[in-house]
């Protein structure tokens, strides 16, 4: 009973917190909101940032240098571009201070040693498999300086997804959370995506909600054969996971013979049964065995596959303000790699403009059913788009949310903020405070083995010489991040912004060839060649 009190005492208390951030971004004149799409772009706060990945720890450690991670809010450090706006950022282990001063000297007009005096970094100096967030409430002692370094009432938290972790961390340093209350959470799972999207009316997959057992999971792919008799794959997915991770494809064309049309239940469940241990996992060295240990704990779902012979993964970003507005950010074309195309690795700004409003109204349409449960801040959606050969008509069916930070936001967001322009609905394209479009290319993946051993000053001294930074005249380049990862994993994440994707493209493209040369992958290329990827989508349609 004393349990159950505190637990609701709790509650009560982290839901009064959140009223504060409804409070905070209202105007003073009859209660009219601010135009901003976020508190963030309010003055003299100071803000919380914990990069945790409260995700199963267990699938993130699949992520070459899941670690690091925790550098892709860094972009949060360009509010400090508010002359009056502090910013804490904790990570588990320490920051190298070139990436700091690299992030503070794109910062435009302010000068680098006032925004320096205004940052706080702070390191558990713990790289344990835990997240951030646990590893920070199992030290009183840097939870009580942490408190004390923030202001009463002018102080909130954003992370990258909100758990029961956070929202303790909130309650123990009387901060609200710019996040989703974790009582939400359950609507950006696999399974809670698929409620919403039979909630909204959003075309989606067929499949199934949670199973926590193996003999549950057959008796769902049987039912899913049986409903299509005709698939050729079905894709199993854990109900956490992280880019990709956690996801595995069961391949039904072996088995065409025992499919449920054709045989009885138990020589079809027989033959899946043996099937599972042959599925393609995404994980590095998953297995049926390794995976379906995890099922119980977090749940897994079965979800049709999406065949086509031209298929991309388009997604939309939307923001649910504290008073309930529900409003679209951007939209994007994402990168898949992997063995089924289901590892994210990048994205382009914005979507092709075939299917750009279609998403955008989509995106709505869940973002206001989130919104009715009670969730805010940005959410995701995650679209499969197939072209029909004929009429070159685009298909879509979503497949996923993220109520969290996901692959998309920290380019999107480091865009506005270094150009300080706006996303127009209309017409699904950024323009710069002078009307230029803008466009990028983004990845998190820029890995290859002759990057190892490189250091972020390394890094900085080719950014340097060969002019790959970010030009704030023209407001184009190349903005960096994940530096932490490289000299151990060669792996670097980059945002190449341009005015056209072809221009994009062209800026991204020339980071490689430049640090394939500094790297020598290319040594027979001279310094004055650059080499350039065949371009993957046709862009005269997205502009």
């Amino acid at each position: 009973m004393v349990d159950t009190f505190h637990s609701e005492a709790a509650a009560k208390r982290f839901r009064q917190l959140q009223n504060q951030l409804r409070e905070w971004t209202k105007s003073p004149e009859e209660g009219k909101l601010w135009q901003s799409i976020d508190i963030f772009d309010q003055d003299n706060f100071d803000i919380l940032v914990i990069p945790s990945f409260s995700v199963d720890q267990q699938v993130g450690d699949k992520v070459a240098g899941f670690l690091h991670y925790e550098e892709r809010l860094l972009f949060s450090l360009i509010r400090l571009r508010n002359p009056l706006t502090r910013v804490i950022y904790i990570t588990a282990l320490p920051l190298c201070p070139i990436v700091i001063d690299y992030y503070l000297q794109l910062l435009p007009g302010i000068p680098f040693s006032h925004a320096r005096d205004r940052l706080l970094l702070i390191s558990t100096y713990d790289g344990s498999l835990k997240p951030l967030t646990q590893k920070i409430l199992e030290r009183p002692r840097l939870v009580e300086k942490i408190r004390r370094a923030l202001r009463p009432n002018k102080s909130y938290m954003v992370c990258y997804n909100s758990t029961d972790l956070e929202q303790q961390l909130s309650l123990q340093l009387g901060i609200p959370l710019l996040a989703a209350s974790p009582e939400v959470l359950t609507w950006g799972s696999k399974s809670g995506s698929r409620r919403i999207f039979a909630e909204a009316k959003i075309p989606h997959p067929d499949g199934s909600y949670t199973v926590t057992n193996t003999a549950d999971l057959l008796q769902e792919l049987w039912l899913l054969w049986q409903r299509q008799p005709d698939l050729q794959r079905i894709v199993v997915k854990l109900n956490e996971g992280f880019s990709g991770e956690g996801n595995a494809v069961l391949d039904l064309r072996p088995i065409q013979n025992y499919a449920p049309d054709l045989c009885s239940k138990v020589e079809t469940k027989t033959a899946l049964s043996k099937q599972l241990e042959t599925m393609s996992f995404q994980g590095t060295g998953e297995t049926w065995s390794s995976f379906s240990t995890r099922i119980p704990e977090l749940g897994a779902i079965v979800e049709a596959f999406v065949e086509g012979e031209l298929k991309r993964s388009p997604s939309v970003q939307g923001y649910i303000r504290p008073s309930g507005e529900v409003e679209i950010i951007s939209t994007h074309d994402q990168i898949l790699g992997g063995t089924n195309g289901q590892v994210y690795e990048g994205c382009y700004f914005p979507a092709d403009a075939a299917y750009r409003y279609e998403l955008q109204e989509l995106g709505l349409r869940v973002g206001e059913v989130l919104a009715a449960k009670g969730a805010i801040e940005r959410y995701g959606v995650d679209f499969i788009a197939v072209q029909d050969s004929e009429t070159k008509k685009w298909e879509i069916q979503a497949i996923e949310i993220n109520l969290r930070k996901g692959g998309t936001t920290h380019p999107f967001m480091t865009l506005r903020l270094l150009t300080n322009g706006t996303f127009d609905y209309d017409t699904g394209k950024f323009f710069s405070q002078q009307g230029q479009e803008k466009y990028y290319i983004a990845t998190d993946n820029l890995q290859k083995e002759q990057y190892r051993g490189l250091l972020p000053n390394d890094l900085m001294d080719i950014v340097a010489q060969e002019r790959l930074h970010f030009d704030s005249s023209s407001q184009t380049g190349t903005v960096f991040h994940l530096m932490g990862a490289l000299s151990e994993f060669g792996k670097l994440g980059l945002t190449s912004i341009g005015n056209s994707l072809a221009e994009a493209q062209q800026i991204y493209d020339r980071v490689e060839a430049v640090l394939d040369r500094a790297t020598e992958v290319n040594p027979q290329i001279e310094p004055d060649q650059e080499t350039f990827l065949p371009l993957p989508i046709n862009w005269s349609s997205n502009q």
